[in-house]
């Protein structure tokens, strides 16, 4: 293990500062994490690089660094998961910003078991696709998921109008790298969509946030840290907050880390409008930006 005071953040090039340990919970590893002052990214400066094995069979079964997840499920029964609702909230908001008529074409970047992608081809006129490279790829090919390859994926340079990057960036060990990859897919003025975890809550307790697994979770950012890896990966930042859609994308999360699977009688009677409103307090999901290509 790298005894290193400082590394240089990725994001801004600045020092990034070493602050402290945390044992993987699934890989038995110390994992030296490292923050920057100048920008907010906190990231894991000695990650565990071995993907075949991180995003095995056993990880999207849920036995895996994340417990919480279970993709097979999902991909076997798309109406009986509490994925439904992130599915349903994310293209609300995506239909609040850009018109989702049949000629607009939409990537779900690092799609997973491509359920959004499933999702979207039923409910909408406009054309989906998927991206994934972990093992779960080959499985929603099999149930004719559209999930393209690495080479589709470099023809289509500048063709989608959409994309989504959801729970994407912090597995990453450069993100502006993967953003500037994102953009080269978009047209110019196409909508970049992300979620992942809000650092800035946390902040002076990284080590006691439930979100942060350090196996697979490498890269953590606030909303200026987005904001800057965006602006230099040729998007402009907008800040739209909470918007339509999210309702049900912060149920998810909740059911999620609750550890609820199935959907059930006893949650759908919940006031979720207000449910998920409190829960952002605390999270702050809504508060990272969106970004338009430029």
């Amino acid at each position: 293990m790298s005894s290193a005071a400082s590394l240089a953040c990725k994001v801004c090039a600045e020092p990034a500062l070493r602050v402290g340990v945390r044992r993987g919970t699934f890989k038995d590893q110390l994992f030296e994490i490292f923050r920057c002052d100048n920008c907010g990214f906190v990231f894991v400066g000695n990650p565990w690089l071995d993907y075949k094995e991180i995003y095995s069979e056993s990880y999207y079964k849920g036995q895996g660094a994340d417990r919480f997840v279970d993709y097979e499920f999902e991909l076997r029964n798309p109406e009986k998961t509490v994925r439904q609702y992130e599915w349903r909230g994310i293209v609300e908001v995506i239909r609040s910003h850009v018109p989702l008529r049949p000629d607009v074409r939409w990537l779900d970047f690092g799609c997973g078991n491509g359920g959004l992608v499933r999702y979207g081809r039923e409910h909408l006129s406009c054309s989906v696709w998927g991206y994934e490279e972990g093992w779960i790829r080959d499985q929603a090919l099999n149930l004719g998921i559209p999930v393209m390859t690495r080479a589709a994926l470099d023809s289509a340079v500048g063709t989608f109008d959409v994309v989504t990057a959801i729970e994407v960036l912090e597995h990453v060990t450069d993100p502006l790298e993967e953003l500037r990859r994102i953009r080269s897919l978009l047209k110019p003025g196409g909508l970049l969509f992300i979620t992942t975890g809000n650092v800035a809550p946390h902040r002076e307790r990284i080590f006691e946030w439930g979100y942060f697994l350090p196996e697979v979770h490498i890269s953590l950012f606030e909303p200026r840290t987005l904001v800057r890896a965006l602006e230099q990966s040729g998007f402009r930042a907008e800040f739209k907050g909470y918007s339509r859609g999210f309702d049900d994308i912060i149920r998810f999360k909740v059911l999620k880390s609750l550890g609820f699977h199935r959907t059930s009688a006893g949650e759908r009677v919940l006031p979720w409008k207000l449910l998920s409103r409190i829960a952002d307090k605390k999270s702050r999901v809504t508060a990272h930006p969106i970004g338009w290509a430029e």
